[in-house]
């Protein structure tokens, strides 16, 4: 009877996984709507368009944050799927990405971090740009919250490597 029972916990557990299915359509709906602000973005920049540099510069780091945030999102939904629900079979399709399939647990961690410091740091470049709209404590703010997702992605990257070599003595 005990068997019995863990056997249905253990099937029950690993179906469980199909749970977090709907998690990675949702991204793919945010995916969709994240198209949307990009291209509202470039009909916005057509319809006011300037030829001041700054101006253009800006527009051109709402397209590159935009481009990674979905970036980041296409890394979730794929890793994240096939890492924790099932693998995709697309082997055989010619424009499968070459990361696909092979990024573990930590790789998705770092890709993650290393994202979202690039995202951070790309509204650090548009908060420099119009440094007279905020206040010195809010600069630093900014910055410590910069400071502190490398950090993040620093120590991160230490402790898979360090991880790594522990799996490699034993």
């Amino acid at each position: 009877m005990l068997k019995l029972f863990e056997k249905f916990m253990e099937k029950l557990m690993f179906a469980s996984r199909w749970l977090l299915a709907p998690f990675y359509f949702g991204l793919i709906i945010a995916l969709f709507f994240l198209l949307i602000v990009f291209v509202n973005e470039i009909f916005h920049f057509i319809n006011h368009f300037t030829t001041n540099e700054t101006e253009l510069i800006l527009f051109i780091l709402t397209l590159i944050d935009l481009s990674f945030a979905g970036n980041l999102l296409i890394i979730v939904i794929f890793s994240g799927y096939e890492n924790f629900v099932s693998k995709i079979n697309i082997n055989d399709h010619e424009d499968k990405p070459e990361w696909m399939g092979t990024v573990d647990f930590g790789g998705l961690k770092l890709k993650l971090i290393a994202s979202i410091v690039a995202i951070s740091g790309i509204h650090l470049l548009k908060i420099f740009f119009g440094l007279e709209n905020y206040t010195h404590s809010q600069i630093l703010l900014f910055i410590a919250v910069h400071f502190t997702f490398v950090l993040s992605g620093v120590l991160l990257a230490y402790m898979d490597s360090i991880v790594a070599k522990s799996k490699h003595i034993n």
